[in-house]
């Protein structure tokens, strides 16, 4: 074999095992981190409670003291 084969047959290998980690680094990482929620994100002015309620409400009552909340915005 000749030296520019050999070079690039370690540089195949190196990357194909590169490639082979970071495809599994991803499948573990979709598979353990929680799925995304459509819910909407509230915070009590009241009593600063937060929680969480349908996408599609537009104001919600505070589990805790039952004051009417818009959605908080990040």
């Amino acid at each position: 074999m000749f030296p520019g084969q050999v070079i690039f047959l370690c540089f195949a290998v190196v990357t194909g095992v590169l490639g082979v980690m970071v495809a599994l680094y991803e499948y573990r990482r979709k598979r353990f981190e929680p799925e995304p929620t459509e819910d909407r994100v509230f915070r009590c002015d009241g009593c600063a409670y937060v929680y969480t309620d349908d996408h599609d409400v537009d104001r919600s009552r505070c589990p805790e003291c039952g004051l009417f909340n818009s959605p908080f915005v990040f």
